[in-house]
């Protein structure tokens, strides 16, 4: 069915929409502190879709678009940079409001070691292969600069949430990559499957939520300053 994407779009975020109102967390009170975040995020990652896509890294399904393009991609996939971010870092402020306890420093800097470590591992041995290079390669860039530069006291509490995350991630993406919707060349990933989504989207996705969650306590923090 041609809008297949973008009814997993919808379905991605009309409840964490509808959720932001509650007066409990009230996210919705917080979006002012989202949408610059998601610009400048949603830029770098449409910036690096647009060559994927050029240079042959994934295509998308003609049977489950609608067909409208913008800047060379599906409706959809610039939609997908907008809905997921948002419902994620829904996830991520309701974790803040409901759970109070948070990972120690010491764990914290233990899983970002153990990361930066995995992904720099990756990308040396994964150079040839454009997905896995480049989404290892920003991970670890970005997780070394949150980590060692700004001392991001938010990290832990990232963690847990991208865990927490990790459930709707494989209804979605399950999904994307099943039917198929998105369509990977295997020459440019690792070709490792869970399930039908590759390995390096899990930290695709890492990526893209640290990155949007970063302006988040960044915007929020300048603002309350």
């Amino acid at each position: 069915m041609k809008y297949t994407y973008l009814i997993i779009n919808l379905l991605t975020v009309i409840f964490p929409v509808a959720l932001s109102f509650d007066k409990r967390v009230a996210f919705a009170k917080s979006w002012k502190y989202l949408w610059p975040g998601m610009a400048i995020t949603g830029l770098v990652f449409l910036f690096w879709d647009v060559l994927f896509t050029v240079y042959g890294v994934w295509s998308f399904n003609e049977n489950y678009i609608t067909g409208i393009n913008f800047i060379g991609l599906p409706l959809e996939e610039v939609l997908f940079f907008l809905t997921v971010p948002f419902s994620c870092v829904f996830i991520y402020a309701c974790l803040n409001y409901y759970v109070k306890w948070q990972p120690g420093y010491v764990f914290t800097r233990m899983i970002g070691n153990l990361l930066i470590g995995a992904s720099v591992s990756m990308l040396a041995f994964n150079y040839t292969r454009l997905y896995t290079a480049v989404t290892f390669g920003l991970l670890a860039v970005l997780l070394i600069v949150l980590l060692y530069v700004l001392k991001a006291e938010w990290l832990g509490r990232f963690y847990m949430a991208f865990v927490v995350s990790l459930i709707p991630f494989y209804i979605v993406n399950g999904i994307l990559t099943a039917w198929p919707v998105v369509l990977y060349n295997d020459a440019q990933n690792m070709g490792i499957r869970v399930g039908t989504i590759p390995f390096e989207d899990h930290f695709y996705s890492m990526a893209l939520l640290i990155m949007n969650v970063a302006f988040f306590e960044y915007f929020k923090t300048r603002k309350t300053a």
